[in-house]
């Protein structure tokens, strides 16, 4: 957390002031709130050595800071994340933490779907495409944050766009079509209703685990209706699902639910009436952001 206000008091209430567009810029660029909070502290220390009196703009000082530290991290973190214990999953925050999302542009860059299929991009791929899509800046101040030519950010961002595409430009359900399909697959799976939860199931639907070596979990992807169907009717069989919640996680209804004794957060990638990708978030170090309250 920063520290209490200095000497430099108005400069501290400029970060303050720029703290949860900062903290949604890492976020989106990590996946990691944990992360993204050690970026955003470490941008603060940078900030306090920094003359504000040679600063024409303390927002684009500021997020050229952050993006700069956040691109190093995902580097690195890459590595890390090859050698983690089955799927890594992002870490599943509430879009509270980011105060209110002007545009549909920076919802789709904080939904659970698109920072999992960001994953697949390099790391100025996914700095060009953030900055772009969620933040809107021009590719000349783009080139400048990281470290690249304008072309070569266009270049970047087509790349991005295309890898993408599939499962960003199709219709996506409101919050209340959202809540009501996953009722509807609540009650399929403690049911264990295989017609119906196979009819909510897209094709080529996909489910990820996240366990992190922590708690029991598929260590591979599930990949297709029938084989997802029945991994899901096959968990409420043998474990049964406790109570379930619907909470809000990455600004979309989620489920929270116990499963074999362990908490879990399960998102859904939702478009046209179905399923496309269940991302289930077993490991209990990522899932403090979104716990309900008891």
């Amino acid at each position: 957390m920063i520290g209490p206000m200095d000497s430099r008091g108005g400069a501290a209430g400029a970060f303050e002031e720029h703290r949860p567009l900062l903290l949604g810029l890492a976020y989106r660029l990590l996946g990691s709130m944990w992360d993204a909070e050690d970026v955003v502290q470490e941008a603060y220390l940078r900030w306090t050595r920094t003359d504000p009196a040679e600063v024409e703009s303390p927002r684009a000082y500021l997020v050229t800071i952050v993006s700069r530290l956040a691109l190093d991290q995902l580097r690195s973190a890459r590595v890390t994340r090859e050698a983690y214990t089955g799927p890594w999953l992002p870490e599943p925050v509430s879009a509270a933490a980011f105060g209110p999302l002007e545009t549909a542009e920076m919802t789709d860059t904080l939904s659970y779907a698109t920072l999992h299929m960001m994953e697949r991009l390099s790391p100025p791929e996914r700095a060009v495409f953030v900055l772009r899509e969620a933040f809107e800046l021009p590719y000349e101040e783009i080139a400048g944050i990281v470290g690249i030519s304008a072309a070569t950010c266009r270049q970047h961002h087509r790349r991005a766009e295309a890898r993408l595409a599939e499962g960003r430009d199709r219709f996506r359900p409101s919050t209340a079509d959202h809540t009501e399909l996953l009722g509807r697959f609540l009650d399929a799976a403690r049911g264990g209703d295989l017609a119906a939860l196979t009819d909510l199931l897209a094709e080529d639907v996909v489910a990820w685990n996240d366990g992190g070596g922590k708690v029991r979990a598929a260590l591979r992807p599930v990949v297709g209706r029938d084989a997802v169907a029945a991994f899901i009717t096959g968990l409420g069989s043998r474990y049964g699902f406790g109570e379930v919640r619907i909470v809000e996680a990455n600004g979309a209804p989620a489920l929270w639910t116990h499963i074999d004794g362990n908490e879990q957060l399960t998102a859904f990638d939702v478009r046209d009436g179905r399923v496309h990708g269940l991302f289930a978030v077993l490991n209990p170090d990522k899932l403090g952001r979104v716990r309900p309250a008891s």
